[in-house]
């Protein structure tokens, strides 16, 4: 029997660090405790759940992912599939989860308060990481999903803190003010959340007494929010050796490969091309030929970790402009052999 469990969710826009954050936590959770996180991405290729799994070697720690777009539509049914099938499967003393970052958390919330939940899930602090020095661009600050993440939070982070060069901090908090966040507010880089930030329950909770499918319903009538199926794991690849699915919603594109482990890449190619590409987001899980790496860009910044094996190789990317990235099958073909 389930009772209780201590659930988070951990939220923000694209590229603010989400998934840094919560490995940090896993990473400094007790050695006593069994933590369960339910991932999300806007992507059709799940790479997150990999990336902790790969990353982390903490014993107690159970990682589940949705991927294909915003885990809470059809009236949240993904997320409650998977979330009822990491419960059982880890009896977790705590949860996370992390929506992506272009997710409505409001209806995250909303499906966690399900009465079939009550016993089960006590709704903690939300965290909202918001990275300050975005707050210039209009692609935020006008943006439905940007400004929810913040009006939900129990604790805003402001979140790269050593890439700060002037008044960031300072923008942040007139910006709560305009959108009537009184959320508490602190900060940190590198993802580094303190365990003990989790702990307060959420302040925030959706009145459900009515109908929740009437939160499910708001969300999914925001225009350009957009449901697709996720890719499935390949049972066998066709003939070509490789996967691909795009997906589109909330003024934002993504592409997603899979490629059979029989692709071996350049290593030097692939981060050329990557850097080139105009792009919000990209990640990335490649069998090279100088050995397994995670690629991480955001902000212009490319970040690559050695990683010990994977499955396949994965490669997802989000941005506005997709013209960017039409030629990037064709280049990372051209830049890699099939043993």
């Amino acid at each position: 029997m389930f009772s209780q469990i201590p659930t988070n969710i951990i939220t923000g826009f694209l590229g603010v660090g989400k998934t840094t954050a919560i490995q940090y936590l896993l990473a400094n959770k007790p050695d006593n405790e069994r933590w369960a996180v339910l991932v999300n991405e806007f992507g059709e290729v799940g790479i997150d759940a990999g990336l902790m799994n790969n990353e982390s070697e903490v014993p107690g720690v159970f990682i589940k992912e949705v991927p294909g777009g915003c885990m809470c539509c059809t009236a949240g049914v993904p997320m409650q599939i998977a979330l009822n099938q990491l419960i059982r499967q880890a009896r977790p003393d705590r949860l996370l989860i992390e929506p992506t970052g272009l997710g409505h958390p409001k209806e995250v919330i909303a499906t966690l308060q399900q009465p079939e939940y009550a016993d089960v899930l006590d709704l903690c602090t939300t965290v909202t990481l918001v990275d300050a020095r975005k707050l210039e661009d209009s692609r935020y600050t006008e943006h439905e999903t940007f400004n929810q993440q913040i009006k939900i939070a129990d604790l805003v982070v402001a979140h790269k803190t050593d890439l700060y060069q002037g008044a960031e901090a300072e923008r942040l908090s007139e910006y709560l003010m305009t959108l009537d966040c009184d959320a508490a507010v602190t900060n940190c880089s590198n993802g580094k959340l303190e365990p003990e930030w989790l702990i307060a329950p959420s302040r925030h909770k959706i009145e459900i007494s009515t109908d929740i499918s009437a939160v499910i319903k708001e969300g999914r009538s925001q225009e350009g929010h957009n449901h697709m199926t996720a890719m499935q794991e390949p049972d066998c690849f066709p003939e070509c050796g490789y996967l691909r699915k795009d997906n589109q919603g909330e003024g934002f594109f993504s592409s997603g490969w899979v490629f059979s482990p029989e692709f071996e890449f350049s290593c030097s190619a692939m981060e050329s091309l990557f850097m080139g590409l105009d792009v919000e987001r990209l990640k990335a899980v490649m069998i090279s030929d100088e050995g397994v790496f995670a690629y991480n860009l955001a902000d212009s910044v490319l970040k690559v970790q050695a990683l010990d094996e994977v499955m396949d190789s994965r490669l997802e990317v989000i941005g506005q402009k997709p013209e960017s990235w039409l030629d990037l099958e064709t280049q990372l073909l051209k830049h890699s052999i099939r043993l």
